[in-house]
């Protein structure tokens, strides 16, 4: 089927968040799609991200005065009228033409942080310059230092607030629905103006994992050189363990992002909302967390906040908005969250985000396993 062009108008049959979901493959071509909505392996940890959600209910609280609410918060010195953030997601013009430029206009039409990937398909300077909004640059460790510390400084003169530095996915398992449907990957704009460094030759036993695509993985020596490298406050993506997360806070990270890559990393590891309590409970009640992964709803959004998330992360939804309606799509997408949030938040007897705590949850055994 051939893709439709974007729309100038919100159709109708868009009446919640995860509808875009839904209507997104009308406008993204099925091989483009295949690479978007899939993940790595067997996409078990894909699935297991959506079935965490549900196995929590909400609890209201009756009789609570809610008419002075808000859903304000405030993360590193700068207030956010909501808790949504919009996780960095690459190659966006498989979605829209003008990709991460409408992503950021449409963020900041709604007041949310814009996380802009390393592997962006427009540079990072302009989508800056498309926005007034809060703007995060995610990062990846390049194979050469001086290759990172220029991104780094594109970043920081590009007025960008934050850097969030992926761990997670120095090397993935192929994404199989993208192998077969044989999606054709944008170039890495970002990155063209770096020398590409010369292929070593590997010993006739050695590894293509060990030896070969994990030589240039990032190790603690490279964190602590990015942490001293910049003056922006450094977020750690791709954490799921506890003790983990407790090391990172000691090595002086300013907040953490529980995530499994959407899926796209380690087939098989656990939902990001089931490993995020005990990462809250290690790293004590100051330290931000946020989550990404699986976010569909604003109830969803309540839920993570309820188990200790700061703000939430929004990925494959904004692209799917960004297929429908470009600028347009993304900023009602964000809108429309914000308010399932205030929603579920009144239903709830919650006035502001601090009101929202474990007591608002409990577990749902009817949740099937996979």
């Amino acid at each position: 089927m051939t893709a439709h062009a974007t729309l100038d108008h919100i159709p109708r049959d868009i009446l919640c968040a995860a509808d875009y979901e839904a209507l997104a493959p009308q406008f993204i071509a099925a091989p483009a799609l295949a690479y978007i909505a899939g993940a790595s392996g067997e996409e078990r940890t894909l699935r297991a991200n959506r079935r965490a959600f549900a196995r929590w209910q909400i609890l209201p609280r009756l009789l609570r005065d809610v008419t002075a609410g808000h859903t304000r918060t405030t993360l590193f010195g700068r207030a956010w009228r909501h808790p949504i953030a919009l996780a960095p997601l690459a190659y966006q013009t498989l979605a829209h033409p003008a990709g991460e430029i409408d992503t950021a206009r449409g963020a900041a039409a709604a007041d949310a942080c814009l996380t802009v990937s390393t592997l962006a398909t427009c540079p990072i300077e302009d989508i800056a310059r498309a926005s007034e909004g809060e703007k995060w640059f995610q990062l990846y460790f390049q194979p050469r230092r001086d290759a990172t510390r220029d991104l780094i400084q594109r970043a920081e003169q590009a007025d960008y607030t934050a850097l969030v530095v992926t761990l997670d996915a120095s090397v993935q398992s192929p994404g199989r629905r993208a192998v077969r449907a044989g999606v054709a990957l944008p170039g890495a704009v970002n990155l063209a103006r770096y020398a590409v460094p010369p292929q070593r030759a590997l010993a006739a036993d050695a590894s293509l994992i060990f030896q070969g695509a994990m030589r240039e993985a990032p190790t603690w020596a490279d964190l602590r050189w990015l942490l001293s490298a910049t003056r922006l406050p450094v977020l750690v993506k791709g954490v799921l363990r506890a003790d983990e997360a407790l090391a990172l806070r000691d090595a002086g990270v300013a907040g953490l992002i529980v995530s499994n890559h959407g899926g796209r990393a380690l087939d098989g590891v656990p939902a990001s909302l089931a490993a995020l309590p005990a990462i809250r409970r290690a790293v004590g009640p100051d330290l931000p967390v946020l989550l990404d992964s699986g976010v569909r709803s604003g109830s969803d959004v309540f839920k993570a906040l309820a188990l200790g998330a700061s703000a939430v992360m929004v990925g494959r939804l904004q692209v799917y908005a960004l297929s429908v309606a470009g600028a347009l799509g993304v900023a009602h997408l964000l809108r429309t969250l914000h308010q399932e949030l205030e929603l579920c938040m009144a239903m709830a007897g919650c006035a502001t985000l601090a009101d929202i705590d474990s007591t608002l949850i409990c577990e749902n055994s009817d949740v099937d396993p996979d």
